[in-house]
């Protein structure tokens, strides 16, 4: 029993790990899980996140999938940037380096983003690099403009106030101190459902606790803004949309608008009783429709082979590291 629950909570250990340099030189940590050869799904996190984030994910689909998982710039791993380098523009230069390091020319993959990783697909949606490597998207948990004013978690009514007071919160620099059960309730009260078990508020509540300020306000800046409405209508390939009944961060109505307004939209699931963390929320669910997209949308038996930017993983299971230019 022991030896199970220690699989649960113990984060994957990648068979490579790398850096990949963005357009602007910002370097980003990037793991692969799996063999090569395998089908690839590449998955973008959200605000305040990491690669740990995709841990329920990366232990389901390495089995038998190649998986590429980076921290966002300022997240994790991935040093933060000057003032000037955080924007959507920087969410689609990020996405395309690591596509770049990980896939080979003309590589087919899935691509999956929660909350901001979202947004950085929409953001990515003209460009070249993604074009060219996707196969299938899936959009958690996201939206693509208005998200002050249609947030849920400052409990008033729609109006300048609630949207005030929103934006504030999505650029404060207050720091967030320790995980405890205060800060546990408050975390859940914004981002999870209520019915959200303890030890999945706890995942998210490491996670998000970890990211340091210094990020998290001047990605809340970019958030406070946003506008990628015509991202939306340019992401021209199969896209599935995913959202959880109790969202408050984006709630369902920005999924709703996403689905309405894809190209090639395959449906929209909405989770009965989820929040805004729906990959930790609901992780089965979430993976299975990655697994849904895999088989739909890449060739059977593998996607081709990855690019030869990572050493294996030692027999201790620590990964080398390699950085790509």
């Amino acid at each position: 029993m022991s030896r199970l629950l220690k699989s649960a909570t113990t984060s994957p250990v990648p068979t490579r790990e790398l850096t990949a340099r963005s357009a602007d030189g910002a370097r980003l940590h990037v793991e692969v899980h799996g063999r090569d050869g395998a089908p690839a799904v590449v998955l973008a996190h959200g605000w305040t996140c990491s690669t740990r984030f995709w841990d329920a994910q990366v232990r389901d689909l390495a089995v038998d999938h190649r998986v590429v998982v980076y921290d966002q710039r300022g997240h994790g791993r991935s040093p933060a940037v000057g003032r000037e380098g955080y924007s959507t523009d920087a969410l689609a230069d990020d996405l395309e380096a690591v596509l770049a390091a990980t896939l080979a020319p003309g590589e087919k993959a899935v691509l999956a983003g929660h909350s901001m990783g979202g947004m950085t697909l929409m953001a990515a949606a003209r460009r070249a690099g993604l074009r060219e490597h996707a196969a299938a998207v899936l959009l958690c948990s996201t939206g693509s403009s208005r998200l002050a004013a249609e947030s849920l978690v400052v409990p008033f009514g729609a109006g300048a106030v609630r949207t005030g007071m929103t934006r504030a919160i999505l650029r404060s620099k207050a720091p967030l101190g320790p995980v405890t059960p205060i800060s546990r309730r408050i975390l859940k009260y914004a981002t999870m459902g209520a019915g959200s078990a303890p030890d999945r508020v706890n995942i998210c509540a490491r996670i998000v606790h970890a990211c340091p300020r210094g990020a998290r306000a001047p990605w809340g800046r970019v958030l406070a803004e946003l506008d990628l409405d015509a991202g939306v209508r340019d992401l021209r390939v199969p896209t599935a949309v995913i959202a959880g009944t109790e969202d408050r961060m984006t709630p369902p109505a920005c999924a709703r608008a996403l689905a309405a307004a894809l190209p090639d939209c395959l449906g929209l699931t909405e989770l009965t009783g989820m929040g805004h963390m729906t990959p930790v929320e609901a992780p089965e669910a979430v993976t299975a429709k990655l697994r849904e997209l895999v088989t739909a949308y890449l060739p059977a038996g593998g996607a081709g082979t990855s690019t030869s930017t990572g050493t294996d993983a030692d027999t201790d299971g620590t990964a080398e590291k390699e950085e790509v230019a």
